[in-house]
């Protein structure tokens, strides 16, 4: 019996002929690319110090859109984490805005609210909490250590409102906030620069502030730092020792009010109900210009974000005129290359080179330029946003989306300002281009 053994089968010509015909263009798609891009990391590198001095606007334009966006996502990121402390279910009670010279001084410019309208507040249902805040400073002194901070005139209701946790004492009463006695609460950080050389205990002992003195009751738990803010850097005292404390200049304004509704679902009725009882507090009638704001704390940080978002939009507009200023420089340079290489255009064309591979090689020469400015302003930009952000007390937040963006935009510039170059490069006469000198 005999064995058979199947030889290899050998492909046919037409099947040979047909993997021919589609790799074949493919490798000569692939060594033209491989030769624009050849040509023009060379074209780059033997004019390096031009090529340099030609990317600038572009390395300043993309380090600049890189910073904008990182600090705006800082600032959002520091207001939403700061107006987040005070939970879903506080409202803030703003001034409304002056104006001087026909301009307007911002919101809570007007010295609006008074103690008039904490009454009013204070009776609405749905309410739990009521405070307001009265923002001063100064030097909190004991022995012979002082410290300069901020001091926040509020309410015995502060306390929950702002979430703060007191380690050691308490809080003030009510009683002793109806009389106005002198007590402070203190944060970690003015304890620790007041009390801590000499490791006395805080509770108990009399600090002065300007030229009152105080008795400390309480020192608040820590909290860090937000942004750069040290929220620990901070002493409340009541607000109605405040008043007293400067009513011989006149009625002291309030800086804002925190309103406590009892529930989520009833804080849109808490602020209706809120800006009723003001309006006519204030004698204002209905429909008419009111001289304050009742505001939730997603409307806060979606005020804060739209103003963030406008200064972005114009900060990104002035970086946008140095990209395109940074484009008509790749433009002009590579209308100079194309001028000095004209007779090697006119070579290339007159061995075969079609006018398609002569404009490829300008237009991937001036992609090149574009995306190495993008590529150098990376790091720029990252470093003036972290100094931006450091100044500005804001947190680092850079972006993957700004960084990609910002090189996306630089090749765009680069095919958008190189394609008339690469144009008028591709349509020279290769007869007149081989005489030209």
């Amino acid at each position: 019996m005999k064995s058979s053994t199947s030889a290899p089968v050998e492909a046919s010509a037409p099947a040979i002929r047909e993997r021919e015909t589609v790799w074949r263009p493919l490798r000569k798609q692939g060594t033209k690319l491989g030769s624009n891009l050849a040509g023009a990391l060379e074209a780059v590198w033997s004019n390096r110090l031009r090529s340099l001095l030609t990317t600038l606007g572009i390395i300043i334009g993309i380090a600049a859109v890189i910073a904008v966006i990182t600090l705006a996502q800082g600032a959002n990121a520091y207001f939403t984490a700061r107006f987040s402390q005070l939970g879903t279910t506080v409202l803030t009670v703003q001034p409304g805005s002056s104006s001087s010279g026909g301009a307007s001084n911002g919101a809570g410019s007007s010295p609006s609210l008074s103690a008039n309208d904490v009454q009013a507040l204070v009776n609405l249902p749905h309410v739990l909490g009521v405070s307001p805040v009265i923002l001063s400073g100064g030097v909190i002194a004991y022995s012979n250590t002082n410290w300069l901070t901020g001091v926040e005139g509020v309410s015995s209701a502060y306390q929950s409102l702002d979430n703060w946790q007191v380690v050691e004492g308490s809080w003030w009463s009510q009683s002793d906030e109806q009389i106005g006695l002198p007590v402070i609460v203190l944060g970690q950080t003015v304890v620790k620069n007041t009390f801590g050389l000499t490791g006395t205990n805080p509770i108990g002992q009399t600090v002065r502030w300007g030229r009152s003195l105080y008795r400390v009751v309480g020192v608040l738990a820590q909290r860090g730092s937000v942004g750069g803010n040290d929220q620990d850097d901070i002493a409340f005292v009541p607000y109605t020792n405040v008043m007293r404390l400067f009513s011989a200049k006149g009625p002291v304004p309030l800086d804002r009010i925190l309103v406590q509704a009892d529930s989520v679902n009833n804080v849109s009725q808490v602020q209706q109900e809120a800006t009723l009882a003001m309006e006519q507090t204030h004698h204002i009638a209905p429909g008419g210009q009111n001289d304050f704001t009742v505001s939730t704390p997603q409307q806060l940080i979606d005020q804060e974000n739209q103003s963030n978002a406008a200064l972005e939009d114009l900060l990104i507009g002035l970086a946008a005129i140095s990209l395109v200023v940074g484009g008509i420089g790749i433009m002009n340079i590579m209308l100079v290359s194309v001028t000095e290489r004209t007779r090697e255009i006119g070579l290339r064309a007159a061995v075969g080179a079609q006018p398609s591979d002569i404009r490829n090689q300008f237009l991937v020469e001036a992609l090149i330029l574009c995306t190495i400015g993008g590529c150098v302003a990376v790091p720029f930009g990252l470093g003036g946003a972290y100094l931006l952000t450091h100044q500005f007390g804001f947190p680092f937040v850079p972006s993957v989306l700004a960084i990609l963006l910002a090189i996306g935009v630089a090749a765009v510039v680069g095919i958008g300002f190189g394609l008339y170059p690469a144009a008028r490069a591709s349509r020279l006469d290769p007869i007149v281009a081989l005489r030209s000198e």
